[in-house]
């Protein structure tokens, strides 16, 4: 009969216990530190992140230019800012346009679905088109209606605009002291220096060609949003482009989203014909985007698993709004790029010794 084994647990020394509890109390201190300076963090990531998507276009003008790199990169924030200012110039008026020319044709778009007996039938049990011309009618007002708190979003306009040039100027040094900065940070590393850089190359490769890539993959369906709806007859085409490619940059439902506010401008023009183009281009396009056109710009840069990249953009949404949605995935890959790398040391460093031992035996 084997004897079962006796475990007899020792007391903790005090030493041990009092350093259990400054590393507690140390994690709490910092947690709080980081939770304090959580605007100045986030400021930084930011930063970092559009730092990381400018550098390749900063560095293709560099060399093809014979102006300064501070230069350079002034003129990339001249022209990213004038683009935002555009797209807001043509975008808004133009939707403002749209509402109202909505709200006042909208009962003749009632009589045009009273028209089918289906609908009709279902109408007078319901009053679906009488619903429907209320709410058309009341939009105007109801956008009115946000005039009180715009005036109240104008009073953290300047912390906005604080934040934004905050923003400007770290990503301005970041590009600028890029080089410098990488040594002075992979000079602390040591012997691992070598395996270090290739990583932050990997994951800087991985983060500007999805920027990118998604700002091609949107000004693509920008152009074919602008040409559909101009061959429709859809007023204001270019400016629902811009609508549509804006919303494009949002991962996983941001086409859709899209696609619901052109939907409703098709309904000024030929409906319902103009209505069911739309949405068989835009279900053809998204399926076309999804398949061929992400493989050719992304290549084999991005390949986060799906779970993971729903996880990370309601993530990102819930902590910095759409913000965090656009920069969720390329986020995931570089977490995902470091994890495998240290998966792959680790496993690296466990091979090794057993590869060894014949050899020492063998001696």
């Amino acid at each position: 009969m084997t004897e079962v084994p006796v475990v007899r647990l020792a007391t903790p020394s005090l030493g041990g216990v009092l350093r259990i509890v400054l590393i507690v109390v140390g994690c709490a201190i910092a947690l709080y530190l980081l939770w304090r300076v959580g605007t100045v963090v986030r400021l930084v990531g930011i930063s970092v992140f559009l730092a990381v998507a400018l550098v390749p276009v900063v560095d293709s003008l560099d060399r093809h230019s014979r102006v300064p790199r501070a230069m350079v990169i002034l003129a990339v924030f001249v022209v990213l800012i004038a683009a935002v200012i555009v797209v807001g110039a043509v975008v808004v008026p133009s939707m403002v346009r749209e509402v109202g020319q909505l709200s006042d044709d909208a009962p003749r778009y009632a009589r045009d679905l009273r028209a089918n007996s289906t609908f009709r039938h279902y109408d007078n049990r319901y009053h679906i088109s009488a619903k429907l011309v209320h709410d058309a009618r009341t939009l105007p007002q109801s956008l009115g209606h946000l005039a009180g708190p715009l005036k109240d979003v104008t009073v953290s306009a300047f912390s906005f605009m604080g934040q934004l040039i905050t923003v400007l100027a770290l990503t301005f040094l970041l590009i600028l002291r890029r080089r410098e900065n990488m040594d002075m940070v992979l000079s602390l590393t040591g012997a691992r220096e070598e395996r270090y850089r290739r990583l932050l190359l990997e994951i800087e490769n991985a983060v500007a060609k999805y920027v990118l890539g998604n700002m091609a993959i949107s000004g693509l369906a920008t152009l074919a949003t602008w040409i559909v709806l101009s061959i429709l007859g859809v007023p204001y085409a270019l400016s629902l482009g811009f609508v549509v490619g804006f919303f494009d940059l949002i991962p996983l439902v941001g086409a859709t989203l899209g696609a619901i506010v052109v939907s409703l401008a098709t309904l000024t023009v030929h409906f319902p014909v103009a209505t069911l183009v739309w949405i068989a281009f835009i279900i053809v396009w998204q399926r076309f985007e999804d398949y061929v056109i992400q493989p050719l710009v992304y290549g084999r840069a991005l390949h986060v698993n799906p779970l993971v990249t729903i996880i990370a953009v309601l993530a990102g949404a819930e902590l910095l709004g759409i913000l965090g949605a656009l920069i969720a995935i390329p986020t995931a890959a570089a977490i995902q790029i470091i994890i495998t790398d240290w998966w792959s040391s680790r496993a690296a460093a466990q091979t090794a010794p057993a590869a060894a031992e014949p050899g020492t035996t063998g001696g």
